[in-house]
């Protein structure tokens, strides 16, 4: 199949080149020269512009950091055109950017009056997901175009759930960061009284992982310099999932609770928490560094 990737940042560049190992013409774009280039030397067709991509594609996938970008790029904006100009009807569009659904609705309803599907496909899994390709798609669309999306979706990620219509994959992922937001707080406070009190940080995360307390964070993403080796906190908090894109999801969060009227007090202490994690100085690092916050001075 022939599909335009557009996007190559942590999450994204891993997608298109498990798309690319699995037999797929991929060509792919990022504003980046620089993330261009790293995917271009492990053989990743590099295209000139996200309009070159889409030449004679079957399929458009798009890993773009906030809404702003994904409407700028599909509707324009400014006097410039967007890319739905330069898509051919009966394209598919995936977008797994994390955005609003409102954007998502915006860019699905506009699609459609070109004859183009959009489904919303956001992720969960994290960096190593992506690389291993074991993502979870959290989908937002028509059945049939889920199915038409499913052979690609499955070269990316081994879960795929359908929430349902445009802008609902959106919904299931702002509620989803939502929690995980939360729970690495929680995490790193558990953590940092129990090194406070002098335990061995390694011994404390495996006793909560087997007890009542376990969670993704403990599992798979300690917060804890040295106890997971995998983790970015054993790489002084680089790569993984930025502190700014978690604030960013939070605040979608808080906007989505306001405009329904639900009550989501620990969701708004975390993005408080995120804010002034990255007013600090540590927006491009790693969220689970989230865990400096409450730390004891040592």
């Amino acid at each position: 199949m022939k599909i335009a990737f557009i996007g190559l940042g942590n999450m994204g560049g891993p997608m298109a080149m498990n798309l690319l190992k699995a037999g797929h013409s991929v060509l792919a774009f990022d504003l980046s020269a620089d993330a261009c280039r790293k995917f271009a030397a492990d053989g990743l067709p590099i295209a000139a512009s996200a309009a070159e991509t889409v030449a004679g594609a079957e399929v458009v996938i798009s890993m773009l950091p906030a809404s702003a970008h994904v409407e700028g790029l599909y509707l324009g904006g400014d006097g410039k055109p967007g890319l739905l100009e330069n898509i051919a009807p009966g394209t598919l569009v995936i977008d797994s950017s994390t955005i609003a659904a409102a954007t998502s609705r915006k860019v699905a309803e506009a699609a459609a009056r070109r004859g183009i599907a959009v489904i919303d496909a956001p992720v969960s899994g994290g960096t190593g997901g992506a690389i291993a390709g074991t993502l979870t798609f959290m989908v937002g669309g028509s059945t049939q175009d889920l199915e038409r999306a499913r052979p690609v979706l499955e070269k990316m990620g081994a879960n795929i759930f359908h929430a349902g219509d445009a802008g609902a994959g959106q919904t299931a992922k702002i509620c989803n960061n939502m929690l995980l937001g939360i729970l690495m707080i929680g995490t790193s406070e558990a953590l940092a009284l129990g090194v406070a009190n002098g335990l061995d940080p390694k011994v404390l995360s495996e006793i909560m992982r087997r007890s009542s307390g376990g969670n993704w964070a403990l599992e798979k993403y300690n917060p804890m310099p040295g106890v997971m080796e995998t983790s970015p906190a054993s790489k002084n908090y680089a790569g993984g999932f930025g502190t700014d894109l978690m604030l960013k999801d939070l605040g979608l969060s808080q906007e989505n609770a306001a405009a329904v009227r639900a009550a989501t007090p620990l969701g708004g202490m975390a993005r408080n928490l995120y804010a002034a994690h990255s007013l600090a100085g540590n927006g491009a690092l790693d969220f689970s560094s989230v865990i400096k916050l409450v730390q004891k001075a040592q």
